[in-house]
């Protein structure tokens, strides 16, 4: 089982003929509203790949919505709660290449109790699975409580924040990043933790770097870009539900490349994210 303490955002995505430069002002070409949050769309990525998922989270009185297209896509909502406030969102800039600029607000994202978080995980333990970002409260609780359960603690360090990363690295079996967020933490901490971490570089592909055992490199798939919003989330969701189903480190590399090459050629985060099948055909 693959647990997931994440976000649900209402995301408000903008297309735009080029991402705007400070001061300016530009007409959107098209306006949609649709499911997303870092945690929303690694949930569905992952139970689109085959994988039992629980989300933890909340969302507020306009996002009832949110919850249900989760479990429209095989995402057991049973500890989404309903809050009074508002829903997290995110206002989303799209250019014609594919790339984004993003503004996120939290809402009903940062309210998320301890007793919440020990409930949820009362049933886990050895061989499940802990999915976690930085987009929620909570975070150290549930990597705490996880950890001391004997589950496996998946980290994606995003959005970036030296503090938060800090405050979870010594609860985490895996650590995933970025090649600007892997920056980032090298910089703070002057050199890169003793931990197992995946780094991923875009087009470069994604490397795991193994403390003791060395690294393993793979490549991306070659494909052009329509949307690169959730592409991240698509690889770390595809990465964990492979871990969790007893795949070896190179192979879950690969099935998490091949979802991400699916996904950025659609537009959409958690609506762009492929099946197992699919990833299977490409694979082949």
């Amino acid at each position: 089982m693959l647990l997931n303490l994440g976000s649900i955002n209402i995301d408000h995505v903008y297309r735009v003929p080029h991402l705007p430069a400070p001061g300016e002002t530009l007409e959107a070409e098209t306006h949609a509203v649709v499911l997303g949050g870092k945690g929303a769309n690694q949930s569905v990525a992952a139970a689109r790949a085959g994988a039992r998922v629980l989300h933890i989270g909340a969302v507020g009185a306009e996002g009832g919505w949110a919850r249900e297209a989760m479990a429209g896509y095989g995402v057991d909502v049973t500890h989404v709660a309903l809050r009074e406030g508002p829903s997290g969102h995110a206002i989303i800039n799209v250019d014609h290449q594919g790339e984004n600029a993003i503004v996120i607000f939290p809402g009903a994202n940062r309210t998320l109790g301890e007793g919440e978080l020990a409930a949820a995980l009362a049933g886990a333990g050895p061989g499940d699975t802990m999915l976690l970002q930085n987009e929620t409260s909570g975070q150290v609780e549930a990597a705490r409580l996880a950890a001391g359960q004997g589950l496996r603690v998946v980290y994606s360090a995003a959005p970036f924040e030296i503090g938060a990363v800090r405050a979870v690295l010594p609860f985490v079996t895996l650590l995933v990043m970025n090649e600007g967020e892997a920056a980032a933490l090298r910089a703070a901490l002057g050199a890169l933790p003793e931990v197992e971490m995946i780094v991923t570089r875009g087009a470069k592909g994604a490397e795991w770097l193994r403390p003791g055992q060395g690294t393993i490199s793979v490549p991306a798939f070659p494909v052009t870009p329509v949307d690169t919003v959730g592409a991240g989330d698509c690889f770390t969701g595809n990465l964990a539900a492979a871990l969790d189903a007893g795949h070896a480190p190179e192979q879950a590399m690969r099935r998490a490349a091949a979802a991400a090459a699916i996904q950025v050629t659609r537009k959409g985060a958690a609506d762009a994210m492929p099946t197992a099948a699919e990833v299977e055909a490409l694979l082949r």
